[in-house]
């Protein structure tokens, strides 16, 4: 799905100019300031607004209550300036656009159902609730088709079936038991309603849907995408409840109505929220998913966001607070091959989910570009000359726009075929898609011997066939160029993402009212599809999560984080290092975190990572940021900075970030919590560049209960005496003969430095 991230920024930057001229903002307000005489915080909004003559009726778009104290509103220049210097205010910002960032994966992650210990988990599970901010659902989706095959929904369920526009509240059941919609941002932006939208939690995009059931879908038999990827499809927790928010529509989100999502979802009593978008990086104060999630996570409420489609470029990793769960993408076992035959005798392999009628065994001409259009070579609408086109295989340069855009483009110009050719950006990274015409994507290796042949062979001839399902492909996992990368920009003390997950290739529901493509021109349908991205990746933590959160019902958002951490692992089914496909070579931490999850060993990882509320705060006051900026984000009526940590990276946080400025010698402390039997004795294993030093105390920690915390300090010395640019990484680990709580870090050198 990386295409569709970028296809989603452009058409946001539209909406991003109608924010502007519209002039809606999210202010946010301090909630010590509330006169008595209000009774709700909703009523002293509705006034203050009516105090400087603006009509709430008209201009109040929302009133936030659990996870943000404050309001959305349209609002005039004039009117931004009194509140800007009102007491109450702490921080007025326009109103951010963001966007829209499987049969095989459970077996892929060891989620059998011959296990024992997950099947009293996923049973467990149906007491858990997990909230999807997307684009909505297709509720008649078999993944969603609960009846009575689950318990009653639990009694602490507060939300709500709203109905809509062919969205009777009839529709929801014991599987799918909310689904509200959230739009008055979007429309007050300027936004209209794309065509065949709806105005009701109705999914006519498709993302949502396929978030969801990766999540939580049922289990369901024979599920395929047009003959690709058959057998039985089902969600990571399939006796958990899904709450549909819809917040998002094809053409982008707006920070109020996501903003209005959350809170509604921690109101409704959801414990695991999804979140498959979002922006750039921002202040945290600023960040409208970052303020908003707080809320969420000190309501107990575990969250999960996507990375980012970003990569493999450095720093583009997105929702980076450290109390969100960062989630980049990684690959399965499983690829959808297909061929490239050229008149040279040479045989290329890609990928291609086309299941159309076949090209045959005929060679037929190959062209790439016109000489007189260099645009001709991206393939982009309006560059290709039907002429020259008809009945031969053209060969598109990946870039620029969708891939599946690309091929419908050849189709209408009357193109026999495609040859998708990745450019250095995309390096060998294959992501395939359901084409409207036989189509294959290679990489750029392939695609550099394509390009040659065709441009040194004026008669270039070629054919393309496709190979079906294969499933073992070794080596497995890799991790996605398209996934966002570290070092985190807003805290480089803070390593993200957090974790790789299945991001590719993901075979889940998909709406009833869109084709494979997405394409208004693609009139197929079909249950289910298969899409890539961090979008995917990211429901896929949200489900184990919730069954962690089944299997330990006490532990805290923080606790779960760690367990899912820690356990994760960064060898391949080679039992080699684990690979990125931007270019081959080995991954490392700003590109995987902790590894690629491992829902079996997280559910008893030994030691966990714990933090609370006042820990972030904490963390908050050692940014430097203003006590209002931090009253945003906290909505506290008033902040102490008393226990200020150190350093940002001294957060007891499963992971490590270690910046060498001006100094070369950095001390953090964490703390971990024996989730294990008791008499537990872990001893410390470190790796790492030959140039850091790394001295832990103690050495050992020694539980004599389940329950019992213990703290550890660890010095980082770089002690290499020439100047120093890349960045490093290693290993922090607590082993004994049944456990291994791993723990990256990562080094980065701010400015080039000679150390005594």
């Amino acid at each position: 799905m990386a295409s569709l991230f970028f296809s989603f920024i452009l058409l946001g930057l539209s909406l991003a100019a109608s924010v502007l001229s519209n002039q809606t903002y999210i202010v946010y307000m301090n909630p010590a300031h509330r006169p008595s005489v209000h009774p709700t915080a909703a009523d002293w909004y509705t006034a203050e607004l009516q105090s400087l003559s603006i009509d709430p009726s008209n201009r109040l778009l929302y009133s936030y209550k659990s996870a943000a104290h404050g309001f959305a509103v349209r609002l005039d220049q004039e009117h931004v300036s009194l509140l800007q210097d009102h007491r109450s205010v702490l921080q007025i910002v326009p109103d951010p656009v963001l966007s829209l960032h499987t049969t095989r994966s459970p077996s892929f992650l060891g989620l059998l159902p011959t296990s024992v210990p997950l099947q009293s988990v996923e049973t467990a599970s149906s007491d858990v609730i997990i909230g999807v901010l997307d684009t909505g659902v297709w509720p008649e989706s078999p993944s969603f088709s609960a009846g009575s095959s689950l318990p009653p929904i639990p009694k602490r369920w507060r939300g709500a079936c709203e109905a809509g526009v062919d969205f009777p509240p009839s529709l929801c059941n014991r599987k799918l038991i909310g689904a509200r919609s959230f739009s008055r941002g979007f429309h007050a932006a300027g936004g209209t309603r794309p065509a065949g939208e709806y105005s009701s939690p109705r999914d006519q995009d498709g993302h949502g849907t396929h978030t969801a059931s990766t999540a939580a879908g049922l289990s369901v038999g024979n599920a395929s995408l047009l003959g690709y990827a058959t057998g039985t499809a089902r969600g990571m927790a399939t006796g958990a409840r899904v709450a549909a928010y819809k917040v998002c529509w094809s053409s982008g989100c707006l920070g109020s109505d996501i903003l209005a999502g959350i809170d509604a979802a921690v109101s409704d009593g959801v414990d695991v929220l999804s979140l498959s978008l979002g922006g750039g990086a921002a202040p945290y104060f600023r960040d409208t998913i970052a303020v908003g999630t707080f809320g969420a996570a000190e309501h107990g409420v575990f969250v999960s966001c996507s990375a980012g489609n970003s990569g493999p470029g450095a720093s583009s990793v997105a929702n980076s607070a450290p109390w969100i769960t960062t989630v980049g993408a990684g690959t399965l076992d499983r690829d959808f091959p297909a061929y490239a035959s050229l008149g040279s005798g040479e045989h290329l392999t890609g990928v291609s989910l086309y299941s159309g009628p076949s090209m045959g065994s005929k060679l037929v001409p190959i062209i790439y570009g016109s000489n007189k259009n260099n645009a001709s070579k991206l393939c982009l609408a309006g560059t290709l000359d039907p002429v020259q086109v008809k009945g031969k295989i053209i060969l598109c340069d990946r870039g620029v726009n969708a891939r599946v855009e690309k091929g419908a483009v050849v189709k209408a110009a009357g193109g026999a075929g495609m040859i998708l050719a990745n450019t250095a950006a995309s390096g060998e990274e294959l992501v395939a898609d359901s084409h409207l015409l036989p189509a294959v994507a290679v990489g750029r290796k392939a695609g550099d011997v394509i390009r040659n042949y065709v441009i040194k062979n004026k008669n270039a001839k070629g054919v393309i066939s496709f190979g079906g399902t294969v499933l073992g492909i070794r080596p497995s996992p890799v991790v996605a160029a398209f996934s966002s990368r570290g070092p985190n920009v807003v805290v480089p003390q803070i390593l993200k993402p957090d974790l790789i997950g299945p991001g590719v290739n993901i075979l889940a529901a998909w709406s009833g009212a869109a084709g494979p493509t997405g394409l208004v021109k693609d009139d197929r349908r079909t249950q289910f599809n298969i899409v890539s991205g961090t979008s995917m990746s990211c429901p896929h933590i949200s489900g184990v999560a919730a069954l962690l959160k089944a299997a330990h019902p006490d532990w805290s958002p923080a606790a779960i984080k760690s367990a899912l951490m820690t356990t994760s692992y960064t060898s391949d089914n080679t039992n080699s290092p684990l690979l990125d496909a931007a270019g081959g070579q080995i991954a490392n931490a700003y590109a995987y975190g902790s590894g690629y999850v491992d829902p079996q060993k997280a559910l008893s990882p030994g030691l966990v990572y714990d933090l609370t509320t006042n820990d972030y705060i904490a963390f908050l006051c050692s940014l430097g940021y203003s006590s209002q900026h931090i009253q945003v984000i906290t909505r506290r009526n008033e902040v102490s900075c008393a226990n200020k940590l150190s350093d940002p990276g001294n957060l007891n946080y499963p992971s490590f970030s270690v910046v060498f400025g001006k100094k070369r010698v950095v001390k953090y402390t964490r703390e971990v919590t024996n989730v294990g039997p008791a008499g537990s004795v872990y001893g410390v294993k470190v790796t790492g560049p030959e140039f850091v030093g790394v001295t832990v105390r103690p050495t050992k920690l020694v539980f004599k209960r389940a329950g019992q915390k213990a703290k550890y300090s660890v010095t980082f010395i770089s002690k290499n005496k020439a100047n120093i640019t890349n960045d490093a990484f290693g290993w922090i680990s607590w082993v004994n003969s049944q456990q291994t709580v791993r723990s990256p870090v990562a080094y980065s050198w701010k400015i080039s430095r000679t150390f005594d």
